[in-house]
C-alpha cells in the first residue's frame, strides 16, 4: 500500500501532464444541474480558483518584488456535477491549475499581489490580495499577517462567480527555508444565467494551509498544502523574489 504523500505527488503528477490536453470538460450546460449540484460545483469553482496563499506573511518592504509561476493540482469533491454541467465530459480528479503571480511590497508592512489562474477547462480566475504583517517578524520573533483577497470566476459563460477570503497567517525564517501557515474564511457568491432556471448560491468554506518557501538568492522555490472547503489543493511555485 503506498504511503499516502506519495499517492497524493502521483495525483499531482498525473494532473501536471493532462494539463497539456485539450478542454474537455468546459463548463457549458449548468442547465443540466439541479440546485444542489449547482452548489457543489460552485464549492469545486471556488476551491480550485479560490486564492492560494504561495508566500510567506512576512512583508517584503518598500522595494520588494516576488514574481512566479505556480501550478496546483486540486483533488475536486463533485466531480459528478461537474461532468454533468460540462455535457457530460468528466473532469480530471485532480483538476490544475497554472497560475501567474504577482507581489509588491510597500510600506507599513503591507504587500499587495495580483493573479491570473487557468484551469484545463473554460474556467479561469483573475484575482488580488492586501497583506498586513500586523507582526513583522525579526531573527527571533514570527511574522503574523492579515490577508484579505478576492477572486473573480472568468469563461465560464453561465456563471457569475466571486469569492473574498480573509485569512491570519504566521511564518518564521530559517536560513534560506520559511515555512508558513493559516487559517481563514471564504465566502463565495455564484450566480447562474437565468436561463438555467437556478438560483443563486452564497456560503462559506473554510480555510487551512501550510507550505514552505525556498530562497536561492534571486530564484524562489514555494510549496503547499491548502484544504478549501472539501476540496484539498497541492502547488509549486518558481519565480523571483528581489
Amino acid at each position: 500500500m503506498p504511503h499516502p504523500s506519495l499517492s497524493r505527488s502521483a495525483l499531482l503528477a498525473a494532473a501536471l501532464v493532462s494539463a497539456s490536453t485539450a478542454y474537455a470538460a468546459d463548463i457549458n450546460t449548468v442547465q443540466n444541474l439541479t440546485q444542489a449540484e449547482f452548489r457543489d460545483l460552485s464549492e469545486d469553482l471556488s476551491s480550485t480558483l479560490g486564492f492560494k496563499a504561495m508566500i510567506p506573511s512576512e512583508s517584503m518592504g518598500t522595494t520588494g518584488f516576488d514574481v512566479g509561476l505556480s501550478v496546483t493540482g486540486t483533488e475536486l469533491a463533485h466531480r459528478g456535477a461537474w461532468a454533468k454541467a460540462s455535457n457530460g465530459s468528466e473532469p480530471e480528479s485532480v483538476m490544475p491549475t497554472a497560475t501567474v503571480r504577482v507581489h509588491k511590497g510597500l510600506p507599513w508592512n503591507v504587500d499587495v499581489g495580483a493573479t491570473w489562474a487557468n484551469t484545463t477547462t473554460n474556467a479561469s480566475a483573475f484575482g488580488g490580495e492586501v497583506r498586513w504583517a500586523v507582526l513583522p517578524g525579526s531573527t527571533l520573533v514570527p511574522a503574523v499577517a492579515v490577508r484579505a483577497s478576492a477572486t473573480s470566476l472568468s469563461g465560464v459563460d453561465q456563471i457569475d462567480m466571486q469569492t473574498y477570503g480573509l485569512d491570519v497567517s504566521i511564518s518564521k525564517g530559517f536560513a534560506m527555508f520559511t515555512p508558513y501557515a493559516g487559517i481563514g474564511t471564504v465566502y463565495v457568491k455564484s450566480k447562474p444565467d437565468g436561463s438555467t432556471g437556478l438560483a443563486k448560491e452564497s456560503f462559506n468554506q473554510g480555510k487551512v494551509y501550510a507550505g514552505l518557501n525556498v530562497n536561492l538568492g534571486l530564484i524562489n522555490l514555494a510549496v503547499e498544502a491548502d484544504r478549501t472547503g472539501d476540496a484539498t489543493s497541492y502547488g509549486l511555485k518558481g519565480g523571483v523574489r528581489f
